[in-house]
């Protein structure tokens, strides 16, 4: 019994050794940008206007749901502040995840999407009324609650990030490397 121990933590002592300074956060960014960054950027496209500097229609519905409503779907009569708040959260869907891909302030960017993901979640939950079903809930043993179960899994992923970085194979590797 005492051989199986020892080869069991030799084994993945080594395993740790080779992976653990770079697969880990890798890894990381590569599952949460592979799953999510073509959705936030279609996301983030129907969300532009005529410009950069434009929001759609759907912007507002999207984000401001029950406010464009209750405006009679004026988007003219929406205030700065909430146009403010759409350009943002629409940069956001951009930039946030490319940064991530690219390990380019991996940790800031993570931080920023865990936020942008609580804010998507509340939205969809109390603006748009998400049912039952598709808010989920932990240990239901049903893995389809699209913002429970799917966000808790990206939200992992990133605060794998936030306590990590991005690891070796990123730019912040880079970037710290040529500020020494």
């Amino acid at each position: 019994m005492q051989f199986m121990l020892n080869f069991h933590d030799r084994f993945f002592a080594t395993i740790s050794k080779l992976f653990g300074p770079w697969f880990l956060t890798t890894a990381a960014r590569l599952s949460f940008t592979s799953v999510t960054l073509l959705f936030f950027w279609t996301s983030g496209k129907t969300k532009i206007g005529d410009s950069i500097i434009s929001p759609s229609f759907g912007a507002y519905a999207q984000i401001f749901p029950k406010k464009i409503e209750g405006l009679g779907y004026d988007e003219s009569l929406m205030s700065s502040l909430d146009t403010l708040i759409v350009l943002l959260g629409t940069y956001a869907e951009f930039l946030l995840p490319a940064m991530i891909a690219l390990g380019l302030f991996t940790r800031l960017a993570s931080l920023g999407m865990i936020g942008f993901i609580g804010m998507m979640s509340v939205v969809d939950i109390t603006g748009h009324n998400a049912d039952a079903t598709t808010i989920g809930a932990m240990f239901d043993r049903l893995p389809y609650g699209l913002i429970m179960d799917q966000r808790l899994l990206w939200v992992f992923l990133l605060l794998v990030l936030v306590i990590k970085g991005a690891g070796p194979i990123s730019l912040d590797y880079i970037l710290t490397k040529l500020r020494k």
